[in-house]
């Protein structure tokens, strides 16, 4: 079988693990291990293709399809559906592919026929079906709580950016090697229009950059001046923040529970030739030989800000965790306030856009008299800042070069 078939077909697969099981695409890659790199990097492009807009496929298909299809029959017209109707793929080489991968598999070839004549339906007034839908709407316990939040129109231009693939953005460790389509944004990262396979970026094998969302590389910057400095990265892995610190001449302690993200930190630095001591450790039964010049604290979210890159979370959360991990977040910062030095930063963040899991975090702690708010000024984009200081930022943000990260960044200091 070629490559784009076995691609396509590693992206039904995956489509289909995470829509039945209900587990983030990580969780899910392990499917696609036989496959090269090339067709890994497209399998995994086409499955969150399919997943960013799977309401609006699935509203197309509701029309052709009397009963559904078994589940590994629904992802192959799934993946086919998006590349022709999001992906401008042609249709007879999505059809042909999705119909001669269900006739190598003779459990699935009886639907071969069926799988034709629904994709060539797609192809046809399918087509002016899809153009008459919105962009998919996030689910109601999410949507009801952003636009409380936000507001009707903010959340309508969150969810465009949602259902629209992300650039990939890129931290650069110091000069960049040049790529094609590079464009740096204003606040130092690199960002590329597409993703394609990471591996094969002029500068990876050496270590030049990482992989970082544009969003996610302002709080090591929010803390400014850290060369010389003993710095904690509290919950680092997979490592971007801990490859920052130490690119910028901290002396950098990276502590995360999970040994498996810890291997991944491992690597990154091992490719990026930065170093940074590495612990394996529960924070709240772990405790520090001596306080730390300053602290990073990413702490477990909802990960709500992140969807534009994780689209499957809304089908895997719910709003049952949220009071929970807010819950984890508060214990977890006044943990780390005791390791503070005095005089000493904070960095507060979560990829979260509910307020209970940013601002409330830290609206109970400006009253307390050993601690003070520093006001976060980045400039140029006045509107990211709230008006207590802190950055808020949304996934509409910079709409028009692709969006960010939603992201809650507060910065705190021990009184001397």
């Amino acid at each position: 079988m070629s490559g784009p078939d076995r691609a396509r077909l590693g992206a039904a697969a995956l489509l289909e693990r995470i829509t039945q099981e209900r587990v983030m695409l990580t969780e899910a890659t392990d499917i696609l291990e036989s496959l090269a790199p090339q067709d890994r990097a497209r399998a995994q492009r086409l499955a969150l293709t399919a997943l960013r807009q799977l309401p609006r496929i699935d509203a197309v298909l509701a029309r052709f399809l009397k009963k559904p299809p078994p589940p590994q029959v629904r992802a192959v017209i799934q993946i086919a559906t998006a590349e022709m109707l999001v992906l401008d793929t042609p249709a007879h080489g999505a059809v042909d592919a999705a119909v001669s991968g269900l006739k190598a598999d003779k459990r699935m070839m009886k639907f071969a026929g069926l799988t034709n004549a629904v994709l060539r339906k797609v192809d046809g007034p399918g087509r002016e079906v899809w153009a008459g839908l919105k962009p998919p709407r996030l689910p109601k316990w999410l949507r009801g709580r952003l636009m409380s939040a936000y507001g009707s129109d903010a959340v309508a231009a969150m969810e465009a950016v949602f259902a629209s693939e992300p650039p990939l953005d890129l931290t650069p460790k110091g000069p960049m090697p040049d790529m094609d389509g590079a464009i740096p944004l204003p606040t130092g990262t690199i960002r590329l229009p597409r993703a394609g396979q990471v591996t094969a970026l002029p500068g990876f094998e050496e270590g030049a950059w990482w992989v970082q969302d544009a969003a996610a590389a302002l709080p090591v910057r929010v803390l400014g001046d850290v060369a010389g400095k003993h710095v904690l990265d509290l919950c680092a892995a997979p490592g971007g923040k801990t490859m920052q610190l130490a690119a910028a001449g901290a002396r950098v302690t990276a502590l995360d529970i999970s040994n498996a993200r810890l291997k991944r930190l491992r690597a990154n630095l091992e490719r990026t030739g930065l170093g940074a001591g590495i612990i394996a450790a529960d924070a709240f039964e772990w405790t520090p030989d001596a306080p730390f010049d300053a602290i990073m604290l990413d702490a477990p979210c909802s990960a709500t800000g992140t969807i534009r890159r994780h689209p499957e979370l809304p089908l895997v959360r719910d709003s049952k965790a949220v009071a929970q991990l807010a819950k984890l977040q508060a214990a977890l910062l006044d943990r780390a306030l005791a390791w503070l030095k005095p005089g000493g930063d904070l960095i507060y963040c979560t990829c979260s856009l509910l307020p209970e899991e940013g601002e409330a975090q830290i609206t109970p702690r400006s009253g307390i008299t050993s601690l003070a708010i520093d006001p976060i000024a980045l400039g140029g984009e006045p509107h990211w800042t709230t008006k207590d200081g802190h950055l808020r930022l949304r996934p509409d943000f910079w709409a028009d070069r692709g969006g960010m990260d939603g992201f809650f960044i507060a910065h705190l200091r021990k009184d001397a």
